[in-house]
């Protein structure tokens, strides 16, 4: 792999420090050999390589899942070279492509972490790197702004790379437990074949965070949770807890699974009784944010799938920042027992902070009662499997890559049909002028959320 190249355009943002070199490290120090190629980071600043390691040396020791080791960094590092070049000069780009050649670096994969109005430009000035077009492509989540800036998008990324070589990452996908969530259905009987409305009266996923938008004020308040969180991330797992069984394991049956799932979405009639919308307080003096913004930073949505399968269920979603936890989780809440002072039973799939199955069941209280209790089980698979031995979400979402295994990314059509019902959403909301209430930070988000499902005699699972 001496001519193979791994180039990361926005090699300085807070993407590449906090995720992808400590994914790079973790990769190198546990001998795997597929990552094991010439890196490449691309920024404007005006940095020599030296210094770009000392800056990226501290984020990989704070970062990283494996111990941090000065020789195994020195080791690392000395595949890594950065090149100062300002990405939005097309010109630049004939450069970059005698610095490849002089260096004999012609399989590439180019990885583009930057904001996605960035990706075209990039595309573009790639058109001057030789051998560039049979490389691979990773592009970070959102892929466009809406349905429109996606297909354009697409059109131009396709007509330059294959569409085998175009991968969309959705880092979710990564997760320990999301993976896992099909071997737990599908291998376990008792889940197996109960999977289905008559036995399920509701499905929540819930995304939420105790952090605000940070430093990302001027992508956030132009995006808002529908299009940061529920188009991508929380519509992906939707569709793994909610598809058929695969005729076989593979990305291809993986992937029509899913897509039927999202062509199945009930189509919104009544936007107030499947969306309410939220923003924390002080949200108007976070950097870079418009004083009158009405961007939502909280979104809760009632949606039902119409099949066989799922007829009458509704699945509630809801994500947002500022809230009393950061946590994401996957509720699966079984219908009433014939029996009145039975609890219904409740599976809970962690999976962050940390991993595992929750299950909540009924039995009689012991001694001369009959009286019924509930019964908690409660697996954890952080403290199950040593975090040291386990790949997080960038590693496995990198060797998936190299390998060509498509069944860790988005493909275009499911990214196509999520936008198209977001932007439907948007539509109806904005049309119907439907308020964004306000919460306070640190709460469980509006008020108006837990009565979107009390109405329906439901209750969020906290």
């Amino acid at each position: 792999m001496n001519n193979s190249a791994f180039t990361i355009f926005g090699g300085t943002g807070d993407l590449t420090f906090r995720k992808l070199l400590p994914a790079f490290y973790n990769m190198s120090v546990a001998g795997d050999h597929a990552i094991e190629r010439k890196i490449i980071i691309i920024g404007r600043r005006d940095y020599t390589t030296e210094k770009y390691l000392d800056i990226a040396r501290s984020w990989v020791e704070k970062f990283s899942r494996l111990p941090y080791d000065e020789a195994a960094f020195k080791k690392f590092s000395a595949r890594i070279t950065y090149y100062k070049m300002d990405f939005t000069d097309i010109s630049s780009y004939k450069t970059l492509n005698n610095y490849y050649k002089n260096n004999h670096l012609a399989e590439h994969i180019f990885y583009f972490a930057v904001a996605p109005r960035f990706f075209s430009v990039i595309a573009d000035g790639l058109t001057n790197v030789e051998h560039a077009c049979h490389g691979k492509v990773i592009l970070e989540k959102p892929f466009g702004e809406d349905l429109d800036s996606a297909k354009e998008l697409n059109i131009k990324l396709a007509g330059f790379f294959t569409d085998n070589n175009i991968f969309r990452i959705d880092h979710y996908l990564g997760k320990e437990m999301i993976r896992n969530i099909q071997t737990l259905r599908f291998s376990n009987p008792i889940f197996s074949n109960l999977w289905n409305s008559r036995y399920i009266e509701t499905v929540q996923i819930s995304a939420s965070e105790d952090m605000g938008i940070e430093t990302r004020g001027g992508y956030y308040d132009a995006s808002g949770a529908l299009r940061d969180m529920v188009q991508n991330h929380l519509f992906q797992i939707l569709s793994i807890v909610a598809m058929e069984w695969p005729e076989q394991f593979s990305s291809e049956a993986m992937h029509d699974a899913q897509i039927r799932v999202l062509r199945a979405l009930r189509p919104v009639k009544d936007i107030r009784e499947t969306l309410v919308l939220g923003q924390y307080k002080g949200y108007h003096q976070e950097k870079l944010v418009k004083p009158n913004s009405t961007t939502e930073t909280y979104a809760a949505l009632r949606l039902f799938i119409d099949n066989e399968r799922w007829w009458g269920t509704p699945f509630y979603i809801r994500t947002g920042k500022k809230l009393s936890s950061r946590e994401i989780k996957i509720a699966i809440i079984f219908r009433p027992s014939f029996l009145e002072k039975a609890a219904q039973n409740i599976l809970i799939i962690k999976v962050q902070p940390s991993e595992g199955v929750y299950l909540q069941f009924n039995i009689k209280k012991p001694g001369d009662t009959d009286e019924i209790i509930q019964a908690k089980m409660d697996f954890c698979q952080s403290d199950y499997v040593n975090r040291l031995n386990t790949p997080e979400a960038y590693e496995r979402l990198m060797k998936a890559c190299i390998n060509d295994n498509k069944s860790w990314f988005s493909q275009w059509d499911q990214i196509e049909l999520s936008w198209n019902f977001i932007d439907r959403l948007h539509e109806l909301y904005k049309w119907e002028n439907l308020p964004v209430f306000r919460y306070e930070p640190g709460s469980n988000g509006p008020a108006q959320a837990d009565e979107l499902l009390s109405k329906f005699g439901h209750e969020w699972i906290d």
